[in-house]
C-alpha cells in the first residue's frame, strides 16, 4: 500500500474512531470506578477485537480474490454502499444538529483488569459497526497481491489511532471527554465524516477487480 492509500485509512479509521459509540461510554464508566489501569485494560480488549476481525476479513478476502472476480465486484460494492450510508447518516445527523448529552453514569463495582479486558474485547467483538467495518470496508484499503503482513499493519493503525485516541481520554479524563460530547465537536465530525464517507464510497464503487 502507498502512502496516499495508508493516508486515507488513517483518516476513515481517525473519524469512526472519534465518533460517539460504545467505547467512549465504557471508559467513562470504567475509569471514575476503577482507576486508569482499568481504563488501558478496555482498551487493550478493544485492540484484541480489531486483530480477531481483521484476521476474518483477510482470510475472507483471499478466498474471495480466489473465487471469482464476480465475488470480488460484489464485496467492493456492498464496501462502497456501507461508507455511502454511514456518509449519509453523518451528514443528515450533522444537518439536523442533535447531538448526544446523555450523561454517563460510572460503573457501580470496581473492575478487575481482566473483567475490564473481557469487556473492552466485548464491546467490540461483538459490535455491528465494527464487524461491518471489517467485513464492507476494511478489504477495499488491500491491494491485490498484498502480503497479509500489509493487511495486518493496517488493522495496526485502527488499533493505534484507538490507543492514541481513549489513552488522552483515560489519562485527561474528565477534559477529553466532556469535549468529545460537546455539540460543536461532535457536529464538526459528523460533517466531515459525511464528506469523506461518501467521496470514499463513490471511488471505491469504480474500483476494478484484479485480473
Amino acid at each position: 500500500m502507498d502512502l496516499t492509500g495508508l493516508t486515507a485509512f488513517a483518516l476513515v479509521t481517525a473519524l469512526l474512531v472519534m465518533s460517539p459509540g460504545p467505547n467512549g461510554v465504557l471508559i467513562a464508566r470504567t475509569v471514575p470506578t476503577s482507576g486508569k489501569s482499568a481504563g488501558f485494560a478496555n482498551i487493550a480488549g478493544f485492540v484484541a477485537a480489531f486483530y480477531v476481525h481483521g484476521t476474518l476479513s483477510i482470510l475472507g478476502i483471499s478466498v474471495i480474490l480466489v473465487q471469482s472476480a464476480a465475488a470480488f465486484t460484489a464485496v467492493k460494492l456492498l464496501g462502497a454502499a456501507y461508507l455511502v450510508w454511514i456518509g449519509l447518516k453523518a451528514l443528515h445527523a450533522a444537518w439536523r444538529g442533535g447531538v448526544s448529552q446523555v450523561a454517563v453514569a460510572p460503573a457501580r463495582r470496581e473492575r478487575t483488569l481482566a473483567r475490564a479486558f473481557v469487556e473492552g474485547f466485548l464491546t467490540n467483538a461483538l459490535n455491528p459497526k465494527v464487524s461491518m467495518f471489517y467485513l464492507a470496508a476494511f478489504p477495499q484499503f488491500v491491494s491485490h497481491g498484498e502480503s497479509a503482513a500489509a493487511a495486518y499493519a493496517l488493522v495496526s493503525v485502527h488499533s493505534s489511532i484507538n490507543v492514541l485516541w481513549f489513552g488522552s481520554m483515560v489519562l485527561l479524563f474528565s477534559k477529553v471527554s466532556q469535549a468529545a460530547r460537546g455539540p460543536g465537536f461532535q457536529r464538526g465530525v459528523k460533517l466531515v465524516t459525511g464528506v469523506v464517507f461518501i467521496g470514499f464510497g463513490l471511488k471505491l464503487a469504480t474500483q476494478r477487480a484484479p485480473v
